[in-house]
Protein backbone atom coordinates (compact mmCIF):
# COMPACT_ATOMS: atom_id res chain seq x y z
CA UNK A 1 0.00 0.00 0.00
CA UNK A 2 1.91 3.50 -0.70
CA UNK A 3 2.34 6.39 1.16
CA UNK A 4 1.62 9.68 0.68
CA UNK A 5 5.21 10.39 0.94
CA UNK A 6 6.15 7.82 -2.08
CA UNK A 7 3.87 9.51 -4.39
CA UNK A 8 6.01 11.63 -6.67
CA UNK A 9 3.00 14.38 -6.81
CA UNK A 10 3.46 14.65 -3.50
CA UNK A 11 6.98 14.90 -3.78
CA UNK A 12 6.90 17.71 -6.55
CA UNK A 13 3.88 19.41 -4.97
CA UNK A 14 5.75 19.71 -1.37
CA UNK A 15 8.96 21.29 -3.19
CA UNK A 16 6.77 23.75 -4.98
CA UNK A 17 4.52 25.12 -1.72
CA UNK A 18 8.22 25.87 -0.22
CA UNK A 19 9.51 27.59 -3.82
CA UNK A 20 6.23 29.28 -3.63
CA UNK A 21 6.10 30.27 -0.47
CA UNK A 22 9.92 32.02 -0.71
CA UNK A 23 8.73 33.84 -3.89
CA UNK A 24 5.53 35.32 -2.17
CA UNK A 25 8.19 37.03 -0.16
CA UNK A 26 9.47 38.81 -3.34
CA UNK A 27 5.95 40.22 -3.76
CA UNK A 28 5.08 43.86 -2.65
CA UNK A 29 4.26 44.53 0.55
CA UNK A 30 0.62 45.84 0.09
CA UNK A 31 -0.09 42.50 -1.37
CA UNK A 32 1.28 40.70 1.41
CA UNK A 33 -2.06 40.35 2.87
CA UNK A 34 -4.07 39.06 -0.28
CA UNK A 35 -1.65 37.99 -3.30
CA UNK A 36 0.63 36.65 -1.69
CA UNK A 37 -1.09 35.08 1.61
CA UNK A 38 -3.01 33.24 -1.21
CA UNK A 39 -0.42 31.49 -3.18
CA UNK A 40 1.08 30.32 -0.05
CA UNK A 41 -2.23 28.82 1.05
CA UNK A 42 -3.11 27.36 -2.32
CA UNK A 43 0.72 25.75 -3.13
CA UNK A 44 0.37 24.01 0.54
CA UNK A 45 -3.04 22.84 0.10
CA UNK A 46 -1.80 20.28 -2.26
CA UNK A 47 0.45 18.27 -0.30
CA UNK A 48 -1.20 19.11 2.70
CA UNK A 49 -4.98 17.41 1.04
CA UNK A 50 -2.97 14.52 -0.50
CA UNK A 51 -1.68 13.92 3.12
CA UNK A 52 -4.96 14.15 4.59
CA UNK A 53 -6.31 11.58 1.94
CA UNK A 54 -4.10 8.98 2.29
CA UNK A 55 -3.14 9.70 6.77
CA UNK A 56 -6.96 8.88 7.34
CA UNK A 57 -6.32 5.33 5.85
CA UNK A 58 -10.10 5.58 4.84
CA UNK A 59 -12.36 4.44 2.17
CA UNK A 60 -10.57 4.75 -1.99
CA UNK A 61 -13.32 6.78 -1.81
CA UNK A 62 -12.54 9.56 0.58
CA UNK A 63 -8.73 9.80 -1.25
CA UNK A 64 -10.56 10.68 -4.20
CA UNK A 65 -12.29 13.24 -2.33
CA UNK A 66 -8.95 15.02 -1.08
CA UNK A 67 -7.06 14.24 -3.89
CA UNK A 68 -10.09 16.17 -5.93
CA UNK A 69 -9.22 19.16 -3.34
CA UNK A 70 -5.79 19.15 -4.37
CA UNK A 71 -6.26 18.93 -7.94
CA UNK A 72 -8.59 22.38 -7.43
CA UNK A 73 -5.84 23.80 -5.46
CA UNK A 74 -3.45 22.73 -8.43
CA UNK A 75 -5.90 25.00 -10.62
CA UNK A 76 -6.07 27.69 -8.38
CA UNK A 77 -2.51 28.20 -8.79
CA UNK A 78 -2.54 28.27 -12.37
CA UNK A 79 -4.73 31.26 -11.94
CA UNK A 80 -2.78 32.87 -9.31
CA UNK A 81 0.39 32.31 -11.62
CA UNK A 82 -1.72 34.09 -14.83
CA UNK A 83 -2.65 36.86 -12.10
CA UNK A 84 0.32 37.39 -11.18
CA UNK A 85 2.31 37.32 -15.04
CA UNK A 86 -0.84 40.23 -16.20
CA UNK A 87 0.21 42.61 -13.31
CA UNK A 88 3.71 42.02 -14.15
CA UNK A 89 4.81 40.41 -10.45
CA UNK A 90 6.58 37.43 -12.02
CA UNK A 91 9.41 37.00 -14.60
CA UNK A 92 8.32 34.96 -17.68
CA UNK A 93 11.27 32.73 -16.54
CA UNK A 94 9.46 31.65 -12.79
CA UNK A 95 6.15 32.15 -14.74
CA UNK A 96 6.79 29.22 -17.47
CA UNK A 97 8.54 27.11 -14.56
CA UNK A 98 5.79 27.20 -11.85
CA UNK A 99 2.94 26.80 -14.59
CA UNK A 100 4.97 23.50 -16.34
CA UNK A 101 5.93 22.24 -12.97
CA UNK A 102 1.81 22.82 -11.36
CA UNK A 103 0.46 21.29 -15.26
CA UNK A 104 2.09 18.57 -14.38
CA UNK A 105 1.29 18.20 -10.62
CA UNK A 106 -2.35 17.85 -12.24
CA UNK A 107 -1.85 15.46 -14.47
CA UNK A 108 -0.04 13.62 -11.78
CA UNK A 109 -3.53 14.04 -9.67
CA UNK A 110 -5.55 13.32 -12.93
CA UNK A 111 -3.84 9.65 -13.29
CA UNK A 112 -3.99 8.82 -9.57
CA UNK A 113 -7.74 10.18 -8.87
CA UNK A 114 -8.64 7.65 -12.17
CA UNK A 115 -6.37 4.86 -11.30
CA UNK A 116 -8.71 4.79 -7.78
CA UNK A 117 -11.54 5.13 -9.12
CA UNK A 118 -10.40 1.91 -11.25
CA UNK A 119 -9.90 0.21 -8.36
CA UNK A 120 -12.92 1.34 -6.65
CA UNK A 121 -15.31 0.16 -9.75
Amino acid sequence: MAIYKDLNVYKRSYKLAIEIHKFSLTIPVYLKYDLADQIRRASRSIPSDIVEGYARNQSKKDKIVFLKRALGSCEEMLFNLQFLQDVSLISKEKFNYFSSEYTICGKQLTNLIRSLNQETS
